[in-house]
């Protein structure tokens, strides 16, 4: 007989706060209203809400559509398909990267690699990996009209045609998508092979269980029938007749009631074999708690200190398998510690399904708590504007504007919005916050350095390391991002919470670009990857500026390795 999972919460001292909210919430009946759609608990308006709660039916509704996407993977291998290229961001893309590196590739069915860089060199390193004649691309965006997944299609519909031909290239591509969206328009044009419409009630972040998920993770071998099956459980679990006291629940109110306390770093230490779920949890939270001037920020990845060196501002989230072993003794001291700490052990991979549902309805039960709508971005289309107006700019004078460097060298540059004359000094003016106390913590602050560069594993060693600086010499929570991709998660956060953030963007020179075709099948361009990136990040940071944020923008110039290695030295003497 299968064991049940493990739950523990260690709430410090803060349990009589968390009980009297557990008490508001059965007082209120807050679950059987989320199962009845009550828009009330979390606005007064049913604007995004009452049509993004299509999830909480998710897993019922997909367990009768998996015939479907079995014979779909089934007709792929049996054509001789080995790979898949999942072209997506955000939503469309954490779960379905998440399912690639945690369950691996089974024997006889597809690789899968997920493309969500505009960075031209990332995008050149899929055209020439992967061969076309042996490929799906997978088309995944939920309006349809999101402007890197549509980038990204016309680019590789092109490639295809070049090396298949016009009448086979269809065949190569699926979308998915919501119901009357503008890609699905284009997949009826172009012919692709298959278009999946998903439930358009469900958020982009909340779609793990659904095509967006579950398609990409068919390709690869996963089990779909144990993986619902899995899902269904905690669906049960927390139906409103037995849920009043479901782990889901324990942990929406504690995360919330914690954060309302100064405890607003959610911080996850995840096994090896869980830790890529991180990412996907990472933007379900941060995109749905940071707005209106509130927030939880998630920490995930970050480096493990002794206990002496974290500040006030956390609560601790630690996740494994029960045959996982390596954070037994950690666990113990962080529980004795008084920090609250939280304690997820699972049985088998599988049991991933419960917590992609366990998440998102604490998710729901957090927002309820925080007084805040938990499906909406608000702030998500600052940036995107900004970056429209800077394309069009560009395509009207050829130019983009990057403004004067506050620092500069042979090396790297320096812009932002705050004062010094080196790169120690112009550092240590964004950490110092406010104007009355250079306290980081008092202020609840975090870093967030942001990485619009090309994806590459020495960099993130390197990303890594410079996090840990600041980690460690301020006990700061950090932060790392790759670039779009955060905009489509935790982007939403930056801008929205209560200006916490303190921000460090990191650009490069990129020596190869490549041009995006106005339309599929059409060579005409007017903007290439590397404008669309260069937009993204100039944008951004006007985004954040405008927001009251503090920030800087470090060029790396030509060597961007080289150059961070140089940057590291610097801040370490």
């Amino acid at each position: 007989m299968k064991k049940e999972n493990i739950f523990h919460l260690y709430l410090a001292d803060y349990e009589h706060r968390i009980n009297q909210s557990l008490e508001k919430f059965k007082s209120e009946k807050v679950l059987s209203r989320i199962w009845s759609h009550d828009y009330t608990l979390w606005s007064d308006s049913p604007d995004e809400i009452t049509n993004r709660l299509g999830w909480l039916k998710s897993p019922e509704t997909m367990e009768t559509k998996l015939s479907e996407i079995d014979q779909f993977v089934k007709e792929l291998i049996t054509e001789g398909l080995t790979t898949a290229v999942l072209l997506g961001m955000g939503g469309s893309s954490l779960a379905p990267e998440v399912y690639r590196k945690t369950f691996g590739v089974k024997p006889g069915y597809l690789d899968l690699t997920v493309l969500d860089s505009t960075d031209p060199g990332a995008v050149l390193q899929i055209a020439e990996k992967y061969d076309p004649e042996k490929t799906i691309y997978v088309v995944s965006t939920k309006s349809g009209g999101t402007v890197e997944t549509l980038s990204f299609m016309k680019y590789f519909y092109n490639l295809g045609v070049k090396y298949l031909g016009k009448k086979r290239v269809g065949k190569h591509f699926v979308a998915i998508t919501d119901p009357g969206s503008g890609l699905g328009k284009m997949a009826n044009e172009l012919r692709f092979r298959k278009i999946f419409l998903n439930d358009p009630n469900i958020g982009g972040r909340y779609s793990a269980l659904t095509f967006f998920g579950l398609v990409p993770a068919a390709l690869l071998g996963i089990d779909l029938q144990r993986l619902i099956k899995s899902a269904l459980k905690e669906v049960t679990s927390n139906s409103p007749e037995i849920g009043k006291n479901s782990w889901a629940t324990l942990l929406g109110v504690s995360m919330a009631v914690l954060a309302e306390n100064h405890r607003d770093k959610l911080t996850f230490i995840l096994s090896n074999k869980l830790k890529y779920l991180g990412v996907w949890i990472e933007q379900l939270i941060a995109e749905s708690t940071g707005k209106a001037g509130k927030g939880i920020l998630p920490v995930v990845e970050e480096e493990i200190l002794d206990l002496n060196e974290y500040s006030q501002d956390r609560q601790f989230i630690f996740m494994q398998l029960d045959d996982e072993k390596e954070y037994q003794g950690l666990i113990k001291n962080f529980s004795l510690s008084g920090h609250p700490v939280c304690v997820i052990v699972l049985n088998d991979l599988y049991d991933i399904g419960k917590e992609f549902f366990r998440w998102e309805l604490a998710t729901a039960i957090a927002g309820w708590y925080l007084k805040i709508n938990p499906f909406d971005q608000p702030n998500v289309e600052a940036a995107k504007i900004l970056a429209r107006d800077r394309v069009k700019a560009y395509q009207e004078s050829g130019l983009l504007e990057e403004g004067e460097p506050l620092y500069q060298s042979k090396k790297l540059k320096i812009y932002g919005n705050v004062a010094g004359k080196s790169i120690r000094e112009i550092v240590k003016s964004l950490l110092k916050e406010g104007n009355t106390t250079p306290d980081l913590i008092q202020n609840r602050s975090y870093l967030s350095i942001q990485a619009y560069l090309k994806p590459d594993l020495l960099l993130e060693e390197y990303l890594q390391q410079l996090r840990a600086h600041f980690q460690k010499k301020y006990k700061i929570a950090t932060t790392v991002g790759y670039g779009p991709r955060f905009l489509h998660s935790t982007g939403q956060l930056h801008k929205g919470d209560a200006g916490n953030g303190l921000f460090i963007q990191l650009s490069a020179h990129m020596p190869d670009d490549v041009e995006i075709p106005e339309d599929a099948g059409d060579v005409k361009s007017s903007i290439s990857f590397g404008i669309l990136k260069k937009t993204q990040y100039l944008g951004d940071f006007e985004a954040l500026k405008a927001a009251g944020r503090k920030l800087i923008r470090i060029d790396l110039g030509k060597k961007p390795i080289e150059n961070i290695k140089y940057l590291l030295g610097e801040l370490s003497e």
